[in-house]
């Protein structure tokens, strides 16, 4: 067999041999991280063009069936990447797939994985030892269908309170946050690691995003779109946000991501963190001495083609209006390794023969991204079993330890039930009314019940737009109309309320009315109930600061961290009170982890 072939080789020396037999199509090739659909999975193409015709083998699965069935299409694709000239295995990658948050463009919940809450959640136990074990869960399910690489975790910071993303981070805190970043890196990629440093046969490869922050985002909107562009930086914060990725990078992150933003007030150039030359060379090859993939985030040159709903468009900001040939020798200068969302090698071949950038610079890369498959144990064996997948993918035991951090990421806010026991009649919304029925009878109508339950998601203005409708941003204050149903309903009869706190809501009058005011970050329906009824205490604590405004909201800084004026419920509660300095409150936080 050839060196690269050779598992008692180090994976430095097998990279070093296969990169030399390369040509420079096949390296192109490496360098595209494209997006993989499985619409029929009952049935097998007998090419995946972008594989066998270009030579992609790295893919970003969109959609995924049953876990046996998956784990038949990952060993079909290792068979099709066996049959290539020099038989490079395939590296399956997903975003997250274990919470309650579904967006096609950000988290998906097909393919039967057992469920925590949302990573804001996890933030909310301020148990690291619990996330690392979940963390560990959640590899173990994504290895079996053959997945190798988590497109996740994000640590960003929550400091702007309007941004649709917040369920994907670990709160305002930088010291919370970091805490809980490298608990989940080290449960996804190990604690010990392969012989050649962090990943090993049995890690799955942090991506972690979106660098170098992406949550100081102007007025709150998303960088997914044009208006959301522009990051914002009006108290000069930028080093509080690089502070998670610092511990990020610390605990082995194997891959960072780029973020889409303009990093305005930094200091750095204005352009998108994938094109920035001042982030990822000045910033994380320099100052961080990272030397892993740095892969961009997705379809940022072409967009993408959504079977059945159309073309979306690039999102190259800061950079639109130059030629693509000058965005592509942009993105080598600034040094990243991978093209997210792209399988078209000869971007990269043409910016080499036209002299943009030099086969060494795509050496580079290549040497980076062929180190991770070897490390991954993917040379070796790329195969996994289906009926494992089957029997590992939503185990008993991983199904419990699920439930277990979602009872953990239950806060209470406000009130009590003094005699739930007392409960006959229960009157629910949003709540499944076969799981409320274990509770008591349900009724249709409130002034029937002797008690009420309701759901609600955090407040948001839905958007126009097949993507724009996916993230929750602007208001979050519940309409007047909503918040006078509520209290009318409070009026008749006594209220539980529990509130989906994907980012912080307002929820100002609210606990005057309600009994028992709760808030959960992704939790089933008799998991909240049994908090209702208290037959387990809500063990969370909230890892943002609740504003009691709109107003106060707008008026604050998106960067800074607890920064809007007097807020209804402060970071940590109900723990003691925060610190009026953030500063202190970090302090005192760290001491507790």
């Amino acid at each position: 067999m050839a060196p690269y072939e050779d598992p008692r080789l180090s994976a430095e020396d097998r990279a070093a041999d296969l990169l030399a037999r390369l040509t420079l199509a096949e390296k192109a090739a490496l360098m595209c991280h494209g997006r993989l659909y499985t619409a029929q999975p009952d049935t097998f193409p007998e090419q995946c063009p972008a594989l066998t015709d270009a030579g992609v083998s790295h893919f970003l699965l969109m959609s995924m069936p049953a876990p046996a069935v998956m784990a038949r299409w990952n060993n079909h694709l290792q068979d099709l990447a066996a049959a290539t000239r020099l038989g490079i295995p395939v590296t399956l990658s997903s975003d997250p797939r274990h919470g309650f948050t579904s967006n096609p463009m950000t988290a998906h919940l097909s393919g039967g994985f057992s469920r925590g809450p949302e990573p804001i959640g996890l933030a909310a136990t301020a148990d690291p030892g619990l996330v690392a074990e979940f963390a560990a869960a959640m590899a173990r399910e994504l290895r079996a269908v053959g997945v190798r690489v988590a497109v996740h975790p994000m640590a960003d910071l929550a400091t702007e309170p309007r941004w649709g993303r917040i369920h994907g981070t670990f709160g305002e805190d930088a010291d919370l946050a970091s805490a809980m970043l490298a608990a989940y890196i080290r449960g996804l990629q190990g604690q010990a690691g392969g012989p050649d440093g962090v990943l090993g046969p049995d890690s799955v490869a942090a991506m972690v995003k979106h660098f170098p922050g992406g949550g100081a985002t102007a007025k709150g909107e998303d960088p997914h779109f044009s208006y959301g562009r522009f990051g914002a930086y009006p108290g000069s914060n930028l080093e509080y946000h690089l502070r998670p990725f610092e511990a990020a990078l610390d605990a082995g992150a194997a891959q960072v991501m780029p973020g889409y933003g303009i990093p305005v007030g930094t200091g750095m150039a204005e352009v998108g963190a994938c094109f920035n030359r001042d982030v990822i060379v000045g910033l994380l090859r320099g100052r961080y001495r990272f030397d892993g993939v740095v892969c961009t985030d997705f379809n940022l040159l072409a967009g993408m083609d959504i079977p059945g709903r159309g073309q979306l468009p690039a999102r190259n900001w800061g950079v639109e209006h130059l030629p693509l040939a000058e965005q592509v020798g942009m993105l080598l200068d600034a040094d990243v390794d991978q093209f997210g969302g792209e399988t078209r090698p000869e971007l990269i071949i043409d910016a080499v023969r036209s002299g943009r950038a030099t086969e060494a610079r795509v050496d580079a890369s290549v040497r980076r991204i062929l180190l991770d498959k070897f490390r991954l144990g993917l040379f070796d064996d790329p195969y996994v079993d289906p009926d494992a997948a089957a029997e590992t993918v939503g185990a008993a035991g991983t199904v419990a330890l699920g439930r277990t951090v979602q009872r953990r990421s239950l806060v209470g806010l406000s009130g009590t039930l003094a005699e739930p026991q007392a409960v006959r009649t229960l009157y629910v919304e949003n709540i499944d009314p076969q799981v409320a029925a274990r509770y008591g009878t349900v009724v249709a109508r409130p002034e029937d019940a002797d008690l009420a339950v309701v759901r609600l998601a955090a407040p948001y203005e839905k958007r126009e737009g097949l993507l724009e409708q996916a993230f929750h941003a602007g208001s979050l204050e519940f309409p007047e109309a909503e918040t006078a149903r509520l209290r009318a309903l409070a009026a008749t009869v006594p209220l539980a309320l529990c509130v989906f706190l994907d980012r912080p809501a307002v929820l100002t009058g609210l606990p005057e009315a309600a009994r028992l005011l709760l808030g959960d970050f992704g939790a089933a329906d008799d998991i909240v109930l049994d908090a209702v009824f208290g037959r387990a205490e809500p063990g969370g604590r909230l890892p943002f600061d609740l504003p009691s405004s709109m107003r106060a909201v707008e008026e604050s800084r998106e960067d800074m961290p607890f920064d809007t004026a007097d807020p209804l419920f402060r970071f940590g509660h109900p723990a003691a009170p925060r610190p009026d300095s953030a500063q202190r409150a970090e302090g005192a936080l760290h001491g507790r982890l």
